[in-house]
């Protein structure tokens, strides 16, 4: 897990291990991105801060996956674009039988072993 020492991706995997969705906040222009750069992809600047997201989104498009990817990840589990309510896309794990338009909640799968960064999966809330 070489990339948690990276300055650019250091308190994005912090944040991760300690169950927090973060995005960067540009001071300039007020876009908000998730994954970590090291420049604003609305105005090029460097002034990022984080802040920790509400973890809530909207299922964009989503997939079942059939075929085997991973070994530690048995097929078939589903895998979507959420919508984060602070702007940002992500690609991450959803519910099999997501449907586009769905409200999720973000979380964090623990690594399975040592070395392994945490899994973004989007739920449902609990009624």
């Amino acid at each position: 897990m070489t990339d948690v020492l990276d300055p650019t991706t250091r308190e994005f995997w912090a944040a991760a291990a300690a169950g927090l969705l973060v995005v960067q906040r540009c001071a300039r222009c007020g876009y908000h991105q998730l994954y970590p750069r090291p420049f604003c992809l609305g105005c090029d600047s460097g002034d990022l801060s984080w802040i920790e997201a509400s973890g809530q989104g909207t299922v964009y498009s989503c997939v079942t996956v059939h075929l085997p990817v991973r070994p530690d990840i048995p097929p078939p589990y589903g895998v979507g674009l959420v919508d984060l309510d602070e702007g940002p896309r992500v690609l991450a794990h959803v519910p099999q039988d997501a449907a586009i338009g769905e409200r999720l909640v973000a979380s964090w799968s623990p690594p399975r072993q040592e070395g392994e960064r945490p899994l973004l999966v989007f739920r449902r809330e609990a009624p």
